[in-house]
């Protein structure tokens, strides 16, 4: 008696095949795929509302109400005329001096760090600018009071040759001296941020250019000044963005003689605020934000340019 295998086999269905397995994974993969980023940025996410965006909530709220809690206008009204507007224009004016200058001065360094055969330079002028970028307030202040105030050591050294600052109009606690000491911060910041841009200029550029004939003049004018330029702006954009809202080197310099927003804002902050008008700190504050708003909005979009051509 035979018996005959074919009879007691099963079909399998076409669910549990191996293939229809793989298949059924791959929706699963391609949503894991999607949701893993989400889960990667959501700590910064988290992190950036409690940080940053519930203050900003905080401070539109209090910009549009009065003492009272009502819903006013007032507090704009006033931003928008008298010595709030002069302290908006002197902010303005002193970020965009201090952007410059420095953005000039620095972008000249980091070119000659990064050129420089000396890997040790590089290395020395990388930390250094790290730290002194970040030196700011009562320590940066005292140190140019010794230095260059009224009493100071480099003041007496120029006034025994017959060379005091004070003779040719300047002072360190007016305007222009804030930005003489602004220098001090901002041109190491931008020789941090400008030179991943010139490292990124391509040495076969040059040599393509120097073959068909061009001197390096026509070299930087047709291609390194047009491709670094959009480096060379967004990172006079941060630099204007850090000027503007910097607060405690202008404050214990000049004890609030020189009117900058920000200077304004801490004294409203600290009760040395007319009756009523004890929100218009807020109002400025909300001022402040919208200029930094438009200032990271130029900043993107010159950052996009840049990256077409230092990838």
């Amino acid at each position: 008696m035979t018996s005959s295998t074919s009879e007691h086999a099963t079909i399998p269905a076409a669910g549990d095949t191996p293939a229809a397995g793989i298949v059924a994974q791959v929706p699963v993969r391609r949503l894991l795929s999607r949701i893993r980023p989400a889960f990667a940025v959501a700590p910064f996410i988290i992190y950036t509302f409690l940080g940053l965006g519930i203050p900003i909530l905080a401070v539109v709220d209090f910009a549009f109400r009065n003492p009272k809690g009502h819903l006013t206008t007032d507090n704009i009204n006033l931003v928008s005329h008298g010595t709030y507007l002069l302290g908006f224009e002197n902010s303005i004016l002193l970020a965009a001096i201090t952007s410059v200058i420095p953005g000039v001065l620095g972008l000249i360094l980091a070119y000659a760090i990064v050129t420089s055969k000396s890997a040790l330079l590089r290395r020395l002028v990388a930390t250094a600018s790290g730290v002194l970028a970040n030196f700011g307030g009562i320590n940066l202040t005292f140190m140019f009071i010794a230095t260059l105030g009224s009493g100071g050591v480099l003041t007496g050294w120029l006034s025994a040759i017959h060379m005091n600052p004070a003779n040719f109009g300047f002072n360190l606690y007016s305007f222009y001296g804030v930005a003489v000491v602004y220098l001090y911060f901002q041109v190491p910041l931008m020789v941090l941020v400008i030179t991943p841009a010139l490292g990124g200029l391509r040495a076969s550029w040059r040599e393509a250019a120097s073959n068909m004939g061009a001197s390096p003049w026509r070299y930087w004018r047709y291609v390194g000044i047009p491709v670094l330029m959009p480096s060379v702006l967004g990172a006079m954009l941060l630099l204007f963005g850090s000027a503007f809202a910097a607060y405690a080197t202008a404050e214990t310099l000049t004890a609030g003689t020189v009117t900058l927003a920000p200077i304004q804002i801490g004294n409203l902050l600290a009760g040395n605020a007319l009756a009523g008008q004890e929100n218009v700190g807020y109002a400025i504050g909300l001022g402040m934000f919208l200029v930094l708003a438009v200032t990271m909005g130029l900043y993107g979009l010159v950052q996009r340019r840049a990256s077409k051509w230092l990838r």
